[in-house]
């Protein structure tokens, strides 16, 4: 029987525009699509001749488990079709595209990794935050913060402000980390940000202090990046002048910002 193909595709932030021309093409020769909760319908729509299943995991839902995912991706490749298994951001940054690949490899099955660009990147930059600036941050820590036991580690590993720390998934641990880092020695007036619903036209940005940062009300249940370091600063000024990419071509994007 002819063996498939698995391609393990990064859909990017959000916007269907910053997917990779690699990944679209993925899409449009798909039999069977596997999407994430977070995956855009606009970009499931470039997969015009796919069977396309819902399997994303969202906190406190009920959802697919790691072990169904894997099987259907095997299963389907073996039946000799195409296969596009479709994550939110970049396939191996903290979207478990690793254990994906471990078991398509364990089953003998080709597949195929297409990068995506993550949120760790895209959300601080459509904010006008570089992560590194001369003179600022020379490097920068991208954590999940889904637990404080996965971050802790890390966290009380990094010496105060030596580094952008980015935290993913970390909006209803912010208490926590803030506390974390505060305890570390990190100063309460570091600048922070959240920048919620990167890429999408629901985009906001909130800039303060890392001490407030526990404070700021959600963002009607959006994805949110969280951000802090001196290169937060620089979003006054960058982000006041620069056009922000967004699905209306030729539109700026307006953040709501409080300092």
């Amino acid at each position: 029987m002819k063996t498939g193909l698995v391609s393990l595709v990064g859909a990017g932030p959000g916007d269907c525009g910053l997917i990779t021309l690699a990944g679209a093409r993925r899409l449009a020769e798909a039999e069977l699509v596997l999407y994430d909760a977070l995956v855009a319908e606009e970009i499931l729509s470039l997969a015009p001749n796919a069977l396309r299943v819902p399997v994303g995991k969202r906190a406190g839902r009920p959802s697919a488990s790691q072990a169904s995912i894997e099987r259907l991706m095997i299963r389907a490749a073996r039946r000799g079709r195409r296969v596009v298994r479709l994550k939110g951001g970049d396939p191996f940054v903290l979207g478990r595209g690793g254990e994906e690949a471990l078991a398509l490899a364990g089953a003998g099955v080709p597949f195929e990794v297409v990068p995506g660009v993550s949120s760790a990147v895209a959300a601080p930059g459509l904010a006008g935050i570089p992560l590194t600036h001369r003179g600022l941050s020379s490097a920068f820590v991208v954590v999940s913060g889904h637990s404080e036991e996965s971050c802790r580690p890390v966290l009380e590993g990094l010496a105060p402000s030596t580094a952008t720390l980015v935290v993913l998934m970390g909006l209803g641990r912010r208490k926590e980390i803030v506390s974390l880092l505060l305890r570390r020695g990190w100063k309460p007036a570091t600048p922070a940000a959240i920048c919620a619903g990167a890429s999408t036209p629901e985009s906001t940005l909130w800039t303060g202090r890392l001490d407030e940062l526990a404070d700021v009300p959600q963002s009607h249940g959006l994805p949110g990046t969280i951000v802090i370091g001196e290169v937060v600063e620089l979003s006054a000024e960058i982000g006041s002048q620069g056009l922000r990419h967004r699905p209306e071509a030729g539109q700026a994007r307006i953040y709501a910002t409080r300092t």
